[in-house]
């Protein structure tokens, strides 16, 4: 195991979620139930199975496209997504 890799990483991830939406979802359905085990467990294993799928596509896309592909056209959605949102907001 890259340690270099796995810190940096966790460091990325752990950022990235910090104040997002699902963070925001998981403190609201903590603050309405009485069983916040039941919550951790559950939005845990979401956070690691949607980790899991990302990480075995990206293997499977790394092998058959090249890497400065994959850069530019993730780079390419989010400056749509980002353009989109400033756009059209979808706001009343």
């Amino acid at each position: 195991m890259d340690l270099k890799t796995l810190l940096t990483t966790f460091g990325m991830i752990f950022l990235a979620e910090l104040g997002d939406k699902t963070q925001l979802a998981t403190f609201a359905f903590s603050a309405n139930t009485r069983s916040p085990l039941s919550v951790f467990v559950g939005s845990a294993s979401a956070l690691i199975l949607t980790s899991l799928l990302a990480v075995l596509l990206g293997a499977a896309i790394g092998r058959v496209v090249p890497q400065n592909y994959i850069k530019t056209v993730a780079g390419l959605l989010f400056v749509g997504l980002g353009l989109w949102m400033v756009i059209l907001p979808g706001g009343k």
